[in-house]
């Protein structure tokens, strides 16, 4: 046990060090006392264990949820909490609630997956082009973004999907259309710093073209701001697609989409409240887990923050 003790502490001093001895270890040292900061922050851990659960749950959904989330029983239907062997009691179609929330975990992840990876790439892609080349490329680009911004996102998603068709790929396409423009923002007010200074020009005169300044010098130095944009961008995209989701335009029934969980129990709820209270409880719960985990990486990637 004495070895091992002093086996992590050598570990733990290597990686606190002041003089890294490679880049790979300045990389090391830089990730491992994030960690510690973001760690300190116990909000922002509560945020990262609701997430890491509602994981776990999505990934073993079929041997967690206690009876088949599709499975009708009108004999059963409008069951309160607790009763009939039902944690949180049943539908107007005496569907298990629970086992439908469990379910309906994948379909959140998946939506979020989907427009963390389109909207922050897009916006990357014509901000820095936008910051990068200025001139007309700039202007026309940026009066885009700014059309897109004058819209609510629920609104413009609602159009999109009005012109799309309803269904949750299209929902997540609509999604993302409206979700693009403040990373792009940000992305062209990180390049328009980053492109002035002096080890841009040496590599410039090097000979490195645009596209290997952008991709290689840029991108890397614009992912963190993006990264925390996203994190806390994830509760108004979960609203948005659970908002699709109410309005029937997202998920379509039989599938057990939080959203339109609520839609369905918003008859019942003055008599059977239990039956949108709890998805709406569900939203709540990860959208602020997203909150707070997007506070706790905000405080260790914003390069503007004079404590790291």
């Amino acid at each position: 046990m004495n070895e091992q003790a002093a086996t992590q502490q050598s570990w733990r001093e290597w990686l606190l060090t002041d003089a890294p001895t490679s880049r790979q270890h300045a990389r090391l040292a830089n990730l491992y006392q994030g960690w510690l900061k973001f760690r300190s922050n116990s909000m922002a851990m509560f945020g990262l264990g609701i997430l890491v659960f509602l994981l776990a749950v999505a990934v073993f959904a079929p041997l967690l949820a206690p009876y088949d989330p599709f499975e009708q029983s009108l004999s059963n239907r409008l069951q309160p909490i607790g009763a009939e062997g039902h944690l949180l009691g049943t539908d107007s179609l005496g569907r298990d609630i629970l086992s439908r929330l469990i379910y309906g975990s994948r379909i959140t992840l998946y939506i979020v997956l989907l427009v963390a990876l389109v909207a922050p790439i897009a916006g990357l892609l014509v901000g820095t082009i936008a910051g990068y080349v200025r001139g007309w490329t700039d202007t026309v680009l940026m009066r885009i973004t700014d059309i897109f911004l004058a819209f609510p996102r629920l609104v413009l998603a609602l159009a999109f999907v009005a012109a799309l068709g309803a269904g949750i790929e299209n929902a997540v396409l609509a999604i993302s259309l409206t979700a693009w423009p403040p990373y792009a923002r940000i992305a062209r007010a990180e390049t328009l710093t980053i492109r002035s200074a002096d080890y841009i020009s040496a590599i410039r005169l090097q000979g490195a073209g645009p596209l290997r300044i952008i991709v290689r010098h840029i991108w890397p130095l614009c992912i963190s701001s993006l990264i925390v944009r996203v994190t806390l961008d994830m509760a108004g995209i979960i609203l948005a697609a659970a908002g699709l989701g109410f309005l029937g335009l997202g998920a379509q029934p039989p599938s057990p989409e939080w959203g339109a969980m609520i839609s369905e129990g918003r008859r019942f709820i003055l008599d059977h409240w239990w039956v949108a209270t709890v998805p709406g409880l569900a939203i709540f719960t990860v959208s602020l887990a997203f909150n707070l985990l997007g506070d706790g990486l905000r405080d260790v990637l914003d390069p503007k923050d004079g404590k790291q």
